[in-house]
């Protein structure tokens, strides 16, 4: 349904800007607009072809018989300019059918018979084919049957007054010779137009299917994009399920591996720099992370100001996610030197490492975050803000997880805050390959 800002747009354009248009709106969709390029395209062919059948008949046939033609003309323009000038699509598809439907047998019936006519009803089947590709298959039926019982009653007409001729006189009378080139010209003529409404009706489809496949494209493009984005915020397995359902996210998990990583001295370094130098720096340095930690198969959970944090063993990509979280600190921790070179400033990590269950989840229904709760959330965040800078301070669980495979300080105890008095190790990197000595056994 065309709005007022349509009307308003579509009034405000000149006449000649509508006629050039076809007078398509705004708002129109991608089938009103096939329709009406196709019926005003319709219509310019008419007339073009009405003029040069009334000059040809106007120079070989009798003088009168021209007038009907002149006055199909003049209508068809009369009713193209009312279309143009109102917009109202509805009468002028009604009208301009009628039209092209209703004068060929008007003027073979004041030539005669379908011999004197020379067959001028073929141009009535204009209606009932431009129907269906203006108004659609069942919206046509009503044209055909129409042309269909018109040249039925023309035809039974014909045939009984065949023997009951008047004569005619010489003004009025049709020659054979002028009949047959007619009818020539009349089929010629029919076809052509027939040809040329198909091949516009394709052509405009063909462009109508080559803006769909832009628009499908567009569609993918910004669907992938927003796929992506959801993928930076959730997990996959938990964006699938939101896509599909609208039911609260939450799992528990019995083995998770959470690592915090804070900046040491965050507030002193940032007090001496702008906004954007801040900005930059976490940046370049979370960025960094990204990449480390999407290369070990790990999910990163969130960033909080200055502190990282990541955890492992939330699906099925990391096969051994303590071992991973591992690697990440010790990655991260060495890539530091190299990142206080790039940012212009000095910069050293406390890490901690907690293993055990979790529960993860989805959090509030606009700007949703995915989140880990439980003891184990609690023990790996306090580890990292309560050991000394550079140190990777890893709980009991992770501990015993690695000691075969990573090199570790003695256990220290330290007194953490609603914790109390806790056993922790300080890992210091992977353990040196030796395959001759016998493992060692886990410390408890």
């Amino acid at each position: 349904m065309p709005t007022e800002s349509d009307d308003l747009s579509y009034h405000a354009q000149s006449f000649a800007a509508r006629l050039r248009n076809a007078g398509v709106r705004p708002g129109d969709d991608e089938q009103t607009r096939l329709g009406k390029s196709l019926l005003v395209f319709a219509t310019g062919l008419m007339s073009i072809a009405s003029g040069v059948w009334l000059l040809l008949y106007w120079l070989t046939g009798p003088k009168l018989s021209s007038t009907l033609p002149f006055l199909f003309q003049v209508l068809l323009a009369l009713n193209l300019a009312y279309y143009i000038h109102s917009g109202n699509f509805t009468w002028f598809r009604f009208s301009q059918f009628a039209l092209f439907l209703f004068f060929p047998f008007v003027a073979q019936w004041s030539m005669g018979n379908f011999i004197t006519g020379s067959g001028v009803i073929l141009w009535g089947l204009i209606a009932p084919i431009g129907a269906v590709f203006v108004m659609g298959l069942r919206e046509s039926m009503p044209w055909f049957f129409a042309y269909v019982f018109l040249t039925a009653l023309t035809g039974f007409f014909d045939y009984l007054l065949v023997d009951v001729g008047r004569p005619l006189d010489a003004a009025t009378a049709v020659s054979l010779r002028t009949s047959v080139l007619f009818f020539a010209l009349n089929f010629i003529a029919i076809s052509g137009i027939v040809y040329a409404l198909v091949r516009f009706a394709l052509e405009e489809k063909r462009k109508l299917q080559a803006r769909l496949e832009q628009a499908m494209n567009l569609l993918r493009s910004e669907q992938e994009r927003s796929e992506r984005l959801l993928l930076n915020v959730l997990p996959g397995a938990v964006a699938a399920r939101l896509k599909v359902s609208d039911n609260t996210v939450a799992d528990d998990f019995p083995s998770v591996s959470v690592m915090f990583a804070d900046i040491v001295n965050f507030t002193q370094i940032a007090s001496g720099l702008s906004a954007p130098q801040v900005f930059a720096m976490l940046n370049e340095v979370f960025c960094r992370f990204d990449t480390l930690a999407e290369k070990r198969g790990l999910e990163k959970i969130k960033t909080i100001g200055d502190a990282y944090m990541v955890a492992g063993g939330l699906d099925s990509r990391c096969k051994d996610p303590c071992a991973a979280i591992a690697e990440l600190a010790i990655d991260m921790r060495d890539s530091l030197p190299a990142l206080s070179e790039k940012v212009g400033v000095p910069l050293a990590l406390r890490i901690g490492i907690g293993t055990g269950p979790v529960v993860a989840g989805v959090v509030g229904r606009k700007k949703f975050i995915y989140d880990l709760w439980g003891d184990t959330v609690n023990m790996a965040s306090r580890l990292s803000g309560d050991g000394p800078p550079d140190a990777i301070q890893c709980d009991r669980r992770t501990h015993m997880h690695l000691s075969q495979r990573f090199a570790f300080d003695e256990r220290t105890v330290l007194r953490i805050k609603g914790k109390g008095e806790v056993i922790t190790y300080r890992l210091l990197g992977r353990a040196p390959r030796d395959t001759t000595a016998p493992p060692q056994a886990a410390t408890a």
